[in-house]
């Protein structure tokens, strides 16, 4: 008996190796979830389809493999843009299934139609529209290949009565996997070999192309003598067990990695996107090294370029670098980096208030050494690049490309779902969470065993930085917040909130016992500051600024309270 087009979707899709698909039932997309269930493919049905497109983003990131969404007509897949674009930029293989009206109601303002092509094209690796159920097989297997190879979101658009059609031809097609090397011609190597054997003052920048290349970065590192900064997007795979490494740069970096990074004579970038010009080097020769060519010079101008894997082209340079000998440059930024992570940690002699790098700290000692963290964009982002150490087997994921809201908690669904007995936690600002705070049902209805620490400072504290660093007041940032862990309570989750750091470490204990889904509320000094590793002289006359501005505005407390959180050692 011939296969139905919907049928034909699922069967292709679950070859590539999809294991789950997310989305919320109905409409233009009933025959397609009717053959999901028929399948092996598990069904996650969301409250809210952002979180579905940010689920599958943090499935495929962390697993490598491939997620599925699927999208009613109209409103329904237009409610999963924002995840998806997250899941693409962060390079996550994603399909999502966009159904459409039916064809013959298609470009008549027929009702709930939507134009999806030019929404979705802008972040895709692929974004086509199924005209034929003869297409159906060769088309899936197109997007699900493209997404493994480039790494992202394919769109596959379909007209809902397609679903039901049976093609008069279904030809095998199916996606394919690839394994190969990239590596520099051998004249390409020469300038950056006479560069690097130079010496001096050489720093090595690991960006997320680093990610298969460990062993080949530290060895180059080694023999450069050269400390290694990292992007927060390499953070899993250059910082545990590295005796070079000095931190991040830029504004959620620390002295270490802002020093080796401004100060050197030669910069090698290696699999690196980092975007904040501001922060490269004003003098150095920057060497950089990426998979793809459109990359090199895109960021900051640099001297030379070098097309190949970050992996192949280390192996290549270590062949032919002269060895360093001298260490003082390497020792110089290590020192400055052990010193401002030391000083960043800011331990607290009062037991009433919990500062949120001392959350931060607990949450490292105390969870699990294969656990695998989320943050939202905002502090908790900055707290988790900075001080949970991944020792090799912890995993960290947060909107670092899109920057969105509301990603941590809709992220480690995916990534719970895809790892049932590891431990995750999700790092939720309060804004961040009450944003999808109905996909709390989810967890509940999913029995799905994620672990929240909310980082309570009743605001949407990083724009209240922002607009201190202007030097304007904070204005429409503070938050009228529940008490999140009776609300989980009431929901059917564990709940509980904790607001004296001396009931710190019982609570995430108590938290991280839970064998179900759980919340921890924690109220955190909502006055302290992310700071840079080098505060600009515009910055301190700005945040003097609105200082001044707050005293006039008789809000002289919170001045006290902003020196005191920041400037005065503890």
């Amino acid at each position: 008996m011939s296969k139905k087009v919907a049928e034909i979707i699922v069967e292709t899709l679950q070859e590539a190796g999809a294991k789950r698909c997310y989305g919320v039932v109905g409409d233009t997309l009933n025959h397609f979830t009717d053959s999901l269930r028929q399948s092996d493919i598990q069904w996650v049905p969301v409250r809210h389809e952002e979180v579905g497109g940010f689920a599958a983003g943090g499935e495929a990131y962390m697993t490598g493999e491939l997620a599925l969404c699927a999208g009613s007509c109209g409103p329904g897949s237009l409610h999963f843009v924002n995840g998806l674009f997250d899941a693409h930029r962060n390079g996550a293989p994603v399909v999502f299934i966009a159904s459409q009206v039916p064809i013959g109601e298609s470009g008549v303002g027929f009702p709930q139609e939507v134009d999806q092509t030019p929404i979705f094209k802008q972040y895709s690796v692929f974004c086509e529209t199924l005209v034929s159920p003869e297409q159906a097989r060769r088309m899936t297997a197109i997007a699900a290949q493209t997404a493994l190879a480039k790494g992202g979101v394919a769109v596959l658009i379909v007209p809902g009565d397609l679903f039901t059609q049976t093609p008069s031809q279904d030809l095998p097609y199916r996606a394919h996997r690839f394994d190969y090397s990239l590596r520099p011609s051998a004249e390409s190597f020469v300038p950056a070999v006479k560069q690097l054997n130079r010496g001096g003052k050489i720093s090595i920048f690991a960006g997320s192309g680093c990610e298969h290349a460990r062993e080949q970065v530290l060895a180059l590192a080694e023999k450069l003598k050269a400390p290694v900064a990292w992007t927060s997007r390499a953070k899993d795979f250059i910082e545990h067990d590295n005796p070079y490494q000095v931190g991040m740069t830029g504004v959620y970096g620390l002295e270490g990695g802002y020093e080796a990074v401004a100060e050197c004579d030669t910069l090698l970038l290696l699999g690196c996107n980092f975007a904040w010009t501001q922060f490269y080097p004003d003098k150095a020769t920057i060497i950089q090294v990426d998979h793809d060519p459109t990359q090199i010079g895109r960021r900051h101008p640099v001297d030379i370029g070098l097309v190949g894997s970050t992996r192949d082209t280390c192996e290549a340079l270590l062949e032919v670098v002269e060895e360093q000998s001298s260490t003082r440059w390497l020792d110089k930024c290590l020192k400055s980096y052990r010193k401002s992570l030391e000083k960043s940690a800011h331990n607290t002699r009062d037991d009433g208030l919990i500062h949120p790098q001392e959350l931060t700290l607990a949450i490292d000692r105390l969870a699990a050494q294969d656990a695998i963290f989320t943050a939202d964009t905002g502090s908790p982002m900055v707290w988790m690049s900075r001080h949970i150490q991944t020792h090799g087997r912890r995993r960290t994921l947060a909107s670092l490309q899109h920057g969105s809201m509301a990603n941590a908690y809709p992220q480690a669904i995916g990534i719970q779902l895809a790892y049932p007995q590891r431990q995750v936690v999700a790092m939720c600002g309060d804004g961040g969470l009450a944003m999808l705070l109905g996909d709390l049902l989810t967890l509940v209805q999913e029995q799905i065993p994620l672990k929240l620490v909310i980082y309570n400072n009743s605001s949407l504290g990083f724009v209240e930085l922002e607009q201190k660093v202007e030097g304007l007041l904070d204005a429409y940032t503070g938050l009228a917040n529940p008490d999140f862990g009776r609300l989980a309570e009431t929901i059917g989750m564990w709940g509980k909130r904790v607001e004296r750091e001396d009931e710190l470490d019982t609570a995430l204990g108590e938290l991280f016992a839970q064998p179900g889904p759980a919340l921890l509320d924690v109220k955190v000094n909502p006055m302290e500051l992310v700071m840079p590793p080098k505060v600009e002289a515009g910055q301190v006359a700005s945040t003097a600024l609105y200082s001044g501005k707050a005293v006039l505005d008789g809000r002289m407390g919170e001045v006290v309270n902003l020196v005191k959180s920041n400037f005065l050692k503890r």
